[in-house]
């Protein structure tokens, strides 16, 4: 059987992706970025559920309800 060509080409693709993407995981895990990460999201889904932002969301957006009404209308 034929060897498939530019398989050792691949084989060393693979190989540096994998290397380049664990040393990217390394760095973010040693410099905390999962936790900052973790604490900005828990922060913005907080303010997203918070009164100022419903109401800033209705402010922008005034035809929103009434949209939403003609739809379900037939």
């Amino acid at each position: 059987m034929q060897k498939p060509r530019f398989l050792d080409w691949y084989l060393k693709i693979a190989i540096g992706s994998a290397l380049i993407g664990g040393g990217m995981e390394f760095f973010m895990i040693k410099t905390g970025f999962y936790d900052k990460v973790t604490v900005l999201e828990a922060e913005k889904r907080a303010w997203e559920n918070s009164p100022e932002a419903q109401a800033m969301r209705e402010a922008l957006n005034p035809w929103r309800n009434k949209d939403a009404e003609a739809s379900k209308s037939p």
